[in-house]
């Protein structure tokens, strides 16, 4: 029996394995419960206790060294195999990278920010989930206002002063709260409104406010802040209108358009033969709303503004349905 063992040490120091395949033979014909070296320990239990004192340490040795011998084996050829799968070869050609393109809101919004922020506006972020005191009543919405009611609004059934923002503005009253004036911010961020989609309408778009509170701030400052923000984005040869209007938390109020930039105020299909086109609403900051958020009228004044990202960028590109932006068509992102 010494002799088989020294026979199958040998054949064991000399094998050749070059792949999984001889890897997974040696495996079999050694060290599986049938292999040899298996029969050599069921031969060794049937010998007498005289002999097994000489065998017992040679057959020990020959099983670890053929488990050592497959391990180096293993992990040799794992790591041949690894550096083969990642092997460049450069005489292929080359795949054509497939790279995402960024949504048409969002090329707008930020457009929009670092116009604003040029002009020393900071980004200020607030919550989706409001209540009553930041959305409507700091803002000086009478209790009695449309927007409370549940056909314009997205209130949580169970708790009746909880909701979903519908416009930006709660954030300027988070802001004002926190910091005192002055104050110099932008607002870009996704509101609700329980609206009907169609082509012009959705229940989820986007808005970009500003606020600005100072001592001695003007409507003059405010007009000289959207013309700047005109030109910048339509155009070097835009112009602006503004429209008196009325929201509940600026006094006096305005909407602005501006001339459009498809017939360059000549009258066109898409600003209706106006040569204009409505973009924003804006107006000084309401006494009230400043004495909500224990700011001294009498001291700070200021002015705000806001404009749906959706209705720009549909004026910028030209698109003529709303529900497009939310559909996430690839063939419609491509396009951007």
């Amino acid at each position: 029996m010494i002799d088989k063992i020294q026979k199958i040490k040998d054949e064991i120091e000399h094998k050749i394995i070059n792949n999984n395949e001889e890897l997974e033979n040696f495996r079999l014909n050694y060290l599986s419960k049938r292999g040899i070296i298996s029969q050599l320990f069921d031969e060794f239990r049937k010998l007498d206790p005289e002999y097994k004192k000489n065998l017992g340490k040679p057959l020990n040795d020959l099983k670890n060294l053929a488990e050592q011998i497959f391990k180096e084996k293993q992990e040799k050829l794992s790591e041949r195999n690894k550096n083969e799968r990642f092997e460049i070869d450069f005489t292929l050609p080359s795949y054509n990278e497939i790279i995402g393109n960024r949504h048409p809101i969002s090329i707008i919004r930020k457009e929009i920010c670092d116009i604003f922020e040029h002009l020393g506006f900071t980004i200020e972020q607030g919550p989706e989930i409001e209540d009553d005191w930041h959305v409507f009543s700091a803002l000086n919405f009478p209790p009695e206002h449309p927007a409370r009611d549940m056909q314009d609004t997205f209130f949580i059934e169970k708790m009746p002063d909880i909701l979903l923002r519908t416009h930006t503005s709660s954030v300027q009253i988070r802001a004002m709260e926190k910091t005192p004036p002055p104050l110099k911010i932008i607002m870009p961020g996704r509101v609700f409104r329980n609206e009907a989609i169609s082509a012009r309408a959705h229940c989820i778009f986007h808005q970009i406010e500003g606020l600005y509170i100072d001592t001695d701030v003007s409507f003059a400052d405010l007009k000289q802040v959207l013309l700047y923000f005109a030109r910048e984005f339509f155009g070097k040869n835009s112009d602006i209108r503004l429209r008196p209007s009325f929201f509940p938390f600026t006094e006096p109020s305005a909407e602005m358009d501006v001339s459009c930039s498809i017939c360059n105020g000549k009258g066109c299909n898409v600003c209706k033969y106006t040569g204009w086109l409505e973009i924003l609403g804006c107006g000084m900051v309401h006494p009230n709303v400043l004495k909500n958020t224990n700011i001294n009228p009498e001291q700070y004044s200021g002015y705000a503004f806001g404009m749906g990202i959706e209705r720009i960028t549909m004026l910028r590109y030209a698109i003529r349905d709303l529900r497009l932006f939310f559909e996430n068509d690839i063939r419609f992102l491509e396009q951007f």
